[in-house]
């Protein structure tokens, strides 16, 4: 997955890139046709905003949250990604048991 982390009105540290790469690891684990993220961290004059455009195979997520803290911002967003991710992937799961329709439709009388 690429990833690209950039921040506006705000310096960023080697920790806030290491805390956000290792956060958006837990949406790649739930779904690993990641192809790449963008995030940009922002800091207005109270609040701190975090906000994530995620590539899937399929789709394009995107979630921002805002709070105090910034490393609670970023929590928060993961979590509306991890949210997204995981309702994707249940949409293009097949849940059909297909060993099952074809003994039913054996079974049938024709």
């Amino acid at each position: 997955m690429n990833l690209n982390i950039s921040g506006h009105h705000m310096d960023m540290t080697d920790a806030l890139r290491n805390y956000v790469s290792s956060k958006l690891e837990r949406v790649e684990r739930h779904f690993d046709h990641v192809i790449d993220a963008e995030v940009v961290l922002e800091v207005s004059k109270l609040l701190r905003k975090a906000e994530a455009t995620v590539h899937l195979s399929g789709r394009t997520v995107h979630a921002e949250a805002e709070h105090e803290d910034m490393y609670a911002a970023i929590d928060a967003m993961v979590d509306k990604l991890d949210r997204q991710t995981r309702k994707f992937k249940e949409k293009i799961t097949d849940h059909h048991n297909r060993e099952a329709l074809r003994m039913n439709a054996a079974a049938a009388p024709q």
